[in-house]
């Protein structure tokens, strides 16, 4: 009787003192600290709408974007963030007409966290585009 009530005793102080064994003991399950839960994908960003909210970190103000296209997002392979490609055709400093500009976007938890002008290693080119409707 005395062994049962001792070794009660030292499980219960285990338990208490926050030392629960984890999903990999021996222990009985009901015993062992539960797993916790793989928390639910993003969704992917709305790159429209990000766009037009930050047209002035993208493009320069002062260049006029204009003929605005955005790609939808994709996961991007080395981190939990996001890409896309925005495109826009846009006017130099002393107004005269330009190609059209290509940039690759970084998004995480719906925010732009980085825009770089678009490389060969990008995939920006064989991206398919939609166009960015101005706001109302």
């Amino acid at each position: 009787m005395r062994r049962i009530t001792s070794r009660l005793a030292l499980l219960a102080a285990l338990l208490l003192a926050g030392c629960a064994a984890d999903s990999h003991s021996s222990l009985p399950a009901f015993m062992r600290a539960k797993e916790a839960a793989p928390s639910p994908p993003e969704s992917p960003p709305d790159v429209p709408l990000l766009v037009r909210k930050n047209l002035d970190m993208i493009f320069v103000a002062t260049t006029q974007p204009r003929e605005l296209e955005a790609s939808i997002a994709r996961r991007a392979d080395e981190s939990d963030a996001w890409t896309a490609c925005v495109r826009a055709q846009i006017i130099s400093a002393s107004g005269a007409p330009l190609r059209r500009q290509t940039y690759r976007l970084t998004i995480k938890q719906n925010e732009i966290i980085d825009r770089r002008r678009a490389g060969s290693g990008d995939d920006c080119m064989s991206q398919k585009y939609n166009a960015v409707l101005a706001s109302k």
